[in-house]
């Protein structure tokens, strides 16, 4: 331990000294009770054991002059009773306690695969399926601080939008990115399925999940849903499967006009269920319906209690001894009470 570090632990202590849960031994300070004891007897001795000279050439009104250290020779008494006070303290043996914690974080690894086919602009969640399903998906990544989480998109096919990663900053920011028509029209539930096993086989995390959100049935890609669910059962990967969309109608994309903007239509909500419902049990996950923007936020509220991340948090105590500054500031002042007491003021009266 170097001095400095010495000097500021000690001061702090110092600061800190009548806060008796920093002394291993406060015991010690019924020692303290010497100080009065010795002082009473100082007092008494001064005042009945010293002896006095009369000079009979002296009118009473006469003194003699006092030299200077007349008034100093009491030093020596109160130098040696703060030397006993720093000695108490340092038998009562303060202690600057350091205490730090080490996280130990079991982090889960999320992929969240996004349907983003021209149907999930639908009205029924508003503004559209698909803001609301970015909207709500970005706040669930908000708070999931010790996961990494990556994003799939599929529409007719299926890319990796971003990899797994513990910048949610950045994931957040491709998910703003995300729009209908990056992929051609389609659902191919296989394939961001597929794909999403594909970015989590080699996780080494304790939990490996995927969370799928689609509105339709699947009509594309080259991998059935069911294989890839049983992919992501091989590897261990669980998978919650949520349906978009109200029960009925809803107003959806059904054509564009001369100038390119959409025509909506009221037509009737087709999700496939059954399909959703095997690859939750399949995987040991489960299958969810969102009707709504609340209904998708209490969804991504239910996943975030099943899948919570394990957090094992130690705590380490290390007791610095600082009763050697005490110790070494009492035996000073003794150092020098003693030569003041045998040569300085000995003869004084």
């Amino acid at each position: 331990m170097n001095f400095d570090h010495t000097y500021h632990l000690f001061t702090e202590t110092f600061e800190k000294m009548f806060d008796w849960d920093i002394y291993a031994e406060p015991r010690a300070f019924w020692l303290l009770l010497l100080i009065p004891v010795l002082s009473i007897w100082y007092i008494i001795k001064q005042k009945y054991f010293q002896s006095t000279l009369h000079f009979s050439s002296l009118s009473p009104f006469e003194k003699l002059p006092a030299s200077p250290l007349t008034y100093l020779k009491h030093l020596p008494f109160v130098l040696q009773m703060l030397a006993i006070g720093f000695v108490v303290f340092a038998l009562a043996r303060p202690q600057a306690s350091l205490s730090w914690e080490e996280e130990k974080n079991e982090g889960i690894d999320i992929v969240i695969s996004l349907d983003i086919s021209t149907s999930m602009l639908a009205r029924d969640l508003k503004p559209d399926r698909l803001e609301a399903s970015k909207s709500i998906a970005k706040e669930f990544i908000a708070g999931r601080k010790n996961d990494r989480l990556g994003l799939v998109i599929y529409g007719s096919e299926s890319f990796t939008q971003c990899p797994l990663t513990i910048d949610h900053t950045r994931l957040i920011q491709l998910f703003d990115d995300i729009h209908c028509g990056m992929i051609e029209g389609g659902t191919a539930i296989g394939m961001g399925l597929a794909t999403s096993v594909n970015r989590l086989k080699e996780s080494k995390a304790l939990s490996r999940v995927i969370i799928l959100l689609t509105d339709g049935e699947n009509n594309a890609g080259e991998i059935d849903p069911k294989t890839a669910a049983e992919l992501a059962h091989t590897f261990g990967i669980k998978v919650y499967t949520i349906g978009v969309g109200t029960k009925g109608t809803a107003l959806s994309p059904v054509a564009q006009d001369m100038m390119g903007n959409l025509i909506y239509r009221e037509v009737p909500v087709n999700i496939d269920e059954e399909t959703l419902t095997n690859i939750a049990q399949i995987t040991g996950g489960k299958y969810f319906r969102a009707t709504s923007n609340k209904k998708l936020k209490e969804i991504y509220a239910e996943i975030d209690r099943l899948e919570k991340t394990e957090i094992a948090s130690l705590k380490y105590y290390k007791k610095n001894e600082l009763f050697m500054p005490f110790a070494a500031c009492g035996l000073f002042l003794l150092l020098i009470a003693a030569p003041l007491n045998w040569f300085l003021f000995r003869k004084l009266p």
